[in-house]
């Protein structure tokens, strides 16, 4: 009997520990969302305002993730994974989009769809000024190169957000990049 006591008990702990979906904090919901629509590989370059989606992402043994050296490096990852039957979502910083504009070229002028979530430096509370110039030229520089932008300044927001981007982005075979505004992650500590 005791053994019997024991085996239920950690499954209740595990129920009451996991959160309802409206408890969910907004990268979950995002999380939840990408893997709905059937995202299988993740890659990015490390970045605090990713963290959750990186952590839950390296946490699914059902995606494949890749850390980048650079920005552009994804851009191309995602092409191949597309080719190979999976959808893929790249994860980068403002400041990484300057590195990578001529690589989007490639799913531009190709047509492969392309999911890019962007986190926005040189915005609100910005405190290192190298970050304004790349924050600043973000979205004209996306939609230069024929990329759809999206921007979500709040998490109900980037949730709806980051689901019809991906509807757009591997239903149309549309490049899409979603821009996550500083706001919503708040100020960077150092």
């Amino acid at each position: 009997m005791t053994a019997s006591v024991q085996a239920k008990q950690p499954e209740t702990t595990a129920v009451a520990s996991a959160p309802a979906a409206s408890e969910k904090q907004w990268p979950d919901q995002v999380y939840d969302v990408l893997k709905a629509a059937g995202i299988s590989h993740m890659s990015y370059v490390p970045d605090a305002g990713h963290t959750t989606l990186i952590r839950l992402f390296g946490a699914d043994p059902e995606v494949v993730t890749n850390v980048l050296t650079t920005e552009e490096e994804g851009i191309a990852i995602a092409a191949g994974a597309w080719l190979g039957g999976k959808r893929s979502v790249v994860l980068m910083q403002s400041s990484g989009v300057g590195n990578c504009i001529n690589m989007l070229s490639l799913p531009v002028h190709a047509r492969f769809p392309l999911l890019v979530l962007v986190t926005m430096r040189g915005e609100w509370a910005e405190f290192n000024p190298w970050q304004v110039p790349m924050g600043q030229a973000t979205e004209a520089s996306l939609k230069a190169i024929g990329l759809r932008v999206q921007r979500a300044e709040t998490g109900d927001d980037l949730v709806e957000t980051v689901a019809q981007a991906a509807a757009m982005a591997f239903d149309a075979d549309q490049q899409v990049a979603v821009l996550i505004g500083q706001r919503l992650l708040g100020k960077k500590k150092w």
